[in-house]
Order: structure tokens, then C-alpha cells, then sequence
């Protein structure tokens, strides 16, 4: 056991990000029946920011790039948002990922369903949803960097 950490620890072969994968999650959101006094009470009761797109922002450091900082959202939304269809579930949760285009092919070959196509916003990054085994709706989200 100890060769194999050792092994680990000395590796210096650079991460590759051209490997379709998720790397964290991006975004917790869920259904509420009234969003903006659940957002109330995260604030009043657990400091919780609220920023102008409705959503707060949970900033860390990027592990292997200690100059990046990642953002996890975190959002209620309105009980029969449409934003969660086809989904029934309350809650969806965003992954963040690299080279989303090689991840879709890959779950498109596994027969995934894919529910849209990629859509960029600037100064944001790519996003495209999937339903997983559980018709729960997924958002794939690849920031620009």
C-alpha cells in the first residue's frame, strides 16, 4: 500500500482535460413553493448571499490550479418550474465538466438520453442536459476558462 502512494505521490504527469468526465458539481438546484421566502430564510437564518440572477455563489480554489476559482450555484425554484421538465423530481443538480462535446458522444454511444444540444453563453461556459436511470433531469455545465 505504501508503493502505491508513494507511486501516486510522485507522479508529475500533467492532468489531462481533453478526457470527457465530470469534474464536481456545479449547482444544486430544487423546487420550493414560494422561492423567494425560502431564499429569505437561507439568508435570514444561514447567511446565505443572494446575487442579481437569484442564485448564490459558493467560490472555492481549484485544487490543481490554485489561480481558479470554481463556483458551486445554489437555487429554489418555483414548485413545476419548466426548467426541471421532463424531470418530476424537485431538484437537479448541475456537474461541472470538461470537453462536454467528447461527454456527449460518449453518453449518446451509451444511449443516454440527451434532452438538447449544447448552448454557450459568454463569460459563463457550455451547457446541455441528460436524464440519468431515474428520469432525474442532469445540467452539464463546462466554464469557459
Amino acid at each position: 500500500m505504501a508503493d502505491n502512494r508513494n507511486k501516486a505521490e510522485k507522479s508529475t504527469s500533467p492532468i489531462d482535460t481533453t478526457i470527457p468526465k465530470v469534474k464536481g458539481v456545479g449547482g444544486i438546484f430544487f423546487c420550493s413553493e414560494y422561492p423567494d421566502k425560502t431564499k429569505k430564510w437561507y439568508v435570514k437564518n444561514l447567511g446565505i448571499e443572494i446575487n442579481d440572477w437569484g442564485s448564490s455563489s459558493f467560490e472555492s480554489r481549484n485544487l490543481h490550479n490554485p489561480d481558479t476559482i470554481n463556483s458551486l450555484q445554489w437555487k429554489p425554484f418555483k414548485n413545476g418550474d419548466k426548467y426541471f421538465s421532463p424531470s418530476k423530481k424537485d431538484f437537479m443538480i448541475n456537474y461541472r465538466v470538461q470537453n462536454i462535446e467528447g461527454l456527449l458522444c460518449k453518453l449518446k454511444e451509451n444511449g443516454v438520453t440527451i434532452l438538447d444540444n449544447i448552448t454557450a453563453y459568454d463569460g459563463i461556459g457550455k451547457f446541455a442536459h441528460i436524464m440519468d436511470l431515474d428520469n432525474n433531469k442532469i445540467e452539464l455545465w463546462e466554464p469557459e476558462n
